[in-house]
């Protein structure tokens, strides 16, 4: 496994002191992994949405440009 130094903000710092205090993780390391991994994800599922919208958008299906539906999506979801 590759080691690397890292600098956190003081917020974020205790951020992540709180979680492994909170036993929902065990390390620092481990938490990190668990976001990047998150992030990971939610990259995969982002490049989806923008493949389909590209798609519909060059098909005709729709007017709008993919910037205004991510936005109305955005909206949807945020409520």
């Amino acid at each position: 496994m590759a080691r690397q130094s890292i600098s956190f903000t003081e917020p974020n710092d205790e951020w992540l002191k709180a979680q492994i205090e909170k036993k929902e993780y065990s390390s620092k390391s481990e938490l990190v992994n668990d976001l990047i991994r998150q992030a990971r994800k939610q990259q995969v599922q982002i490049d989806w949405i923008n493949a389909k919208l590209e798609k519909a958008e060059k098909s005709g299906f729709t007017s709008d440009s993919k910037d205004d539906i991510l936005k109305q999506s955005k909206a949807l979801l945020n409520g």
